[in-house]
């Protein structure tokens, strides 16, 4: 699971046990949007953000 926040970041949840298992930083204001796809057996995050930017992640790297 993934959660944005006004704290800039997106935050990547294990579902099972409910414990935090990566930070992605990369917005330079506000997260509100998510969106998570897979691909080819990769996992990416697509976030927007106040800071008008759209980002791309690859979970499995937490790298843009």
């Amino acid at each position: 699971m993934a959660s944005g926040s006004w704290d800039k970041t997106i935050k990547l949840w294990n579902v099972e046990d409910q414990a935090l298992v990566g930070t992605l930083k990369g917005h330079s204001d506000s997260v509100f949007s998510l969106a998570v796809y897979e691909s080819q057996g990769v996992v990416y995050v697509a976030s927007g953000s106040a800071d008008k930017t759209i980002k791309l992640w690859n979970v499995e790297d937490q790298a843009l």
